[in-house]
């Protein structure tokens, strides 16, 4: 059997485990695996890389991608579908393992539905925002990049007696944001599931002034609506290939309202892409261990057309079709547990 791997969309931590573990499978079977570099383009392309277990083996403490990663969607161009498929076929692929979000899976399920491509799906992302997982390798490290950056922020906006906001990724899911705004024990979290107060943040905060608390920290998920907004606050107008506006940019209009409203010096900090980068975890060097040997697995079996899922302790497989395509917000649980500390 000869197997294809790519990674897709952003980056994360945790990837190369997967692909160290879908190697080790497919290897022990008596196949090959071969990488399709930077995502969907190396499949359209036909780039690719050999890979064995002596060449993956110590990558598991390596963040990001060995093989690299692109925003690359095959259906944006007309003969690009094609092009893969060709390619799929001059390579001898039995099946592609395609490790990504939303975006790289939701290209492989078209392929798979569409034109009967053996795909397997393996998710990722920092967001955590993928249905049918509870929770998706790279965001354990995430969190703990930011709560590490926020513990450091903290000292300087103690020293200077500033409020300090701290804008994190997650899109259009609360769930880094949230998990690290109670990591930290932020005065005040803002996330996109609920609709902004800033009179109710703003006093808080000078709540907490006149209690003897010197200094603030806020932290802002990118995704966050101002009030009365028709869109979200944005980089750049450009969209990639998938649709997708880049955001940021929420967290020093957070700052300025707070500096106007209650008169204390704020300052914002945009966390971006350190969130993304360095060692995985051991929780995510586990988990994507743990999926990439049961995508291994599937493609083994000729399993096709599924995801690997964690649900619970246990890893699972899902229809892609039912595991792309739904935004995993954060749960009602979770706003109601952090809330507990915004009063």
């Amino acid at each position: 059997m000869k197997v294809g791997v790519l990674t897709g969309g952003g980056d994360c931590p945790g990837l190369n485990a997967v692909i160290r573990a879908v190697v080790r499978v497919v290897h022990n079977a008596g196949g090959q695996t071969l990488g399709l570099l930077e995502g969907w383009r190396g499949a359209i392309e036909g780039n690719y890389t050999a890979l064995h277990p002596e060449n993956t083996d110590d990558i598991i403490a390596r963040g990001g991608t060995i093989l690299g990663s692109s925003r690359t969607n095959p259906y944006k161009q007309p003969d690009d579908v094609d092009k893969l498929i060709a390619s799929f076929y001059r390579l001898g692929f039995d099946a592609i393992v395609a490790i990504g979000g939303d975006d790289t899976l939701g290209v492989a399920n078209k392929l798979h539905s569409e034109h009967n491509l053996p795909m397997i799906g393996c998710p990722k992302t920092i967001d955590n925002d993928l249905s049918s997982t509870d929770v998706t390798f790279g965001f354990d490290t995430s969190i703990n990049i930011v709560m590490d950056a926020v513990d450091r922020l903290r000292t300087t906006a103690e020293s200077h007696r500033r409020v300090m906001v701290i804008e994190t990724m997650g899109r259009h899911a609360g769930w880094i944001a949230c998990y690290s705004g109670v990591a930290t024990a932020a005065d005040y979290i803002l996330v996109p599931e609920v609709e902004v107060d800033f009179d109710r943040m703003c006093d808080i905060l000078v709540e907490r002034r006149k209690n003897g608390k010197q200094y603030g920290i806020v932290i802002v998920s990118e995704g966050a609506k101002l009030p009365d907004a028709a869109d979200f606050v944005t980089q750049a107008a450009e969209i990639d290939d998938f649709g997708h506006v880049r955001l940021g940019g929420l967290g020093q209009m957070v700052a300025d309202i707070i500096e106007k409203r209650t008169e204390i010096e704020t300052r914002c900090v945009t966390l971006g892409h350190l969130q993304r980068g360095g060692a995985p975890s051991a929780y995510d060097r586990v988990l994507g261990t743990r999926l990439g040997l049961h995508a291994g697995r599937l493609a083994i079996n000729k399993d096709f057309g599924k995801m690997v899922a964690l649900l619970g302790t246990k890893i699972v497989s899902v229809p892609l079709a039912e595991a792309v395509g739904t935004l995993r917000t954060l749960d009602e649980e979770f706003l109601d547990e952090a809330a507990e500390f915004f009063k």
